[in-house]
């Protein structure tokens, strides 16, 4: 079993109530299967509701925030766990120190920003933890599209885009996280 599940998303809860009633689902699955949350450490949005999810139901939470959203008010103080970090490149080496596997749910540009570095760290080899995007909503069905394009145009390699985890039930994706067996992806070969 994957226990730290690192999970990137908004620090805005969205416009659909679909994305709050999901990310306090999946808070409540990973208290109740006995997984550790680690996040970035935010009180706001859907962070702040997965965290809150987590809490809720016994779980243990790992934030890692950088010290500007400390000064902005934004860190959850009341998390099992708050690291302070200098900068945003920091609380992302760490956040992927301490994840076995990671889950972007909705969010913006960090959220997108996040998710696609440690996609790509798994392409080039830095590491072989599992990438999932928990589809609530269809939320990533246009980024999805996006991505079977770049398929299409040859500059993503079909055998990677088909390591990317999709799914929009929080149970199975996490199953499908657990029985992730990384492939060869015969790195730097053109098929």
């Amino acid at each position: 079993m994957k226990k730290n599940i690192c999970v990137f998303c908004g620090a805005s809860e969205g416009c659909r109530p679909e994305y709050r009633e999901q990310a306090e689902q999946l808070g409540k699955i990973l208290a109740q299967q006995n997984r550790r949350l680690i996040y970035g450490g935010g009180n706001k949005g859907l962070m702040g509701i997965i965290a809150n999810a987590v809490l809720a139901h016994g779980g243990e939470v790992i934030g890692i925030i950088p010290e500007r959203l400390v000064k902005a008010e934004t860190a959850h103080h009341s998390i099992t766990r708050l690291e302070v970090v200098d900068n945003m490149h920091q609380r992302k080496a760490r956040l992927s120190e301490l994840a076995d596997g990671f889950v972007a749910m909705p969010g913006g540009t960090g959220t997108l920003e996040e998710v696609f570095e440690v996609w790509t760290g798994m392409q080039i080899g830095y590491h072989e933890k599992p990438v999932a995007l928990f589809n609530v909503a269809e939320f990533w069905q246009p980024m999805l599209n996006f991505l079977q394009h770049a398929v299409n145009e040859g500059f993503v390699r079909d055998s990677f885009y088909k390591t990317l985890i999709v799914d929009n039930n929080p149970e199975s994706m996490l199953q499908k996280m657990d029985n992730f067996i990384p492939k060869d992806l015969q790195r730097w070969v053109k098929k």
